[in-house]
């Protein structure tokens, strides 16, 4: 018999990216578990589980789901689905990134969720910048505050995706000085970050280019196999902001280069942030910065 739920319905892409999270705690679990986990029905998890079978999110298991590593390296996370997952570790690693601005500075703005994050934390802060971003979403926050300076580059929306790519946009990047780029990556495998959309890819190549520090936000499920093309390696980015959950062995690579790692502490379900160790446990840290 299933479950009732007491709980107000909620939006499709929060509810499947609740069942996602659900799934990186626990591994697998039964369709009646991710039910009690969104509040819904036996029904509407499955028509749920279903739809992120499709889109190659999980593999679906008798009676439950469990996550699967993306086969493809074109995968690309749907735009409102990937805003809801991980969203403690972007939070922090948002806050942490808004830090690093300064009044006046000139930022460039990729279009990732990660680091419309640090443009939440930095509207807090109440600094005058110049903003250039990509993104649409980030444009319209932009568009509200009063001391920032928004400036879009041009470009054609990808379909499913609210930003800009391509020309006239890559171009006029390519043209400016900014301070600072805050960017995201699809991957991140050894020294090397990688994209699944070339167009994206070479947009983001642009603004590394455009910019005197660069700085990358990535949580730390981005540590994994490469995505379709190649970014850039990680000697061209100046500091990487990840989360306190990244394993030794995915952020060796990068001390190696001597490139600046700063672990952000997270607060999670459990009580306590946590920080993988490579198979000898998880402890307790606070923000840090590797070199």
């Amino acid at each position: 018999m299933e479950t009732t739920t007491k709980r107000v319905d909620m939006v499709p892409a929060k509810r499947r990216a609740i069942i996602l999270e659900h799934l990186r705690a626990n591994g697998a679990a039964s369709v009646q578990e991710l039910a009690d986990a969104t509040g819904g029905s036996q029904s509407t998890a499955r028509r749920d589980l279903e739809y992120l079978m499709e889109k190659g999110y999980l593999e679906r298991t008798h009676g439950g789901a469990h996550l699967v590593q993306p086969a493809r390296a074109t995968f690309e996370r749907e735009n409102s689905l990937n805003a809801q997952l991980q969203r403690a570790e972007k939070l922090a690693i948002g806050r942490e990134a808004a830090s690093r601005l300064s009044a006046g500075h000139s930022v460039i703005l990729d279009s990732s969720s990660t680091v419309m994050e640090a443009v939440r934390a930095a509207a807090e802060r109440d600094l005058p910048l110049t903003i250039v971003t990509n993104s649409l979403e980030i444009a319209d926050f932009a568009a509200d505050i009063r001391s920032w300076r928004t400036i879009m580059p041009g470009g054609s929306i990808r379909a499913g995706y609210r930003h800009l790519a391509g020309e006239p946009g890559e171009s006029f990047i390519r043209t400016l000085h900014a301070d600072l780029c805050l960017m995201g990556a699809s991957a991140v495998t050894g020294t090397l970050l990688t994209e699944a959309s070339l167009e994206v890819a070479s947009l983001k190549r642009a603004m590394i280019a455009s910019a005197g520090r660069k700085i990358l936000l990535v949580d730390s499920s981005k540590f994994r196999s490469p995505s379709f093309c190649t970014l850039c390696e990680v000697s061209e980015i100046d500091e990487i902001i990840t989360d306190d959950a990244a394993a030794d062995e995915a952020l060796a690579p990068l001390r190696a280069a001597e490139r600046p790692v700063t672990l952000v502490p997270v607060q999670r379900s459990e009580g306590r942030p946590f920080r993988h160790t490579g198979g000898r446990g998880s402890e307790a840290v606070g923000s840090q910065t590797l070199r």
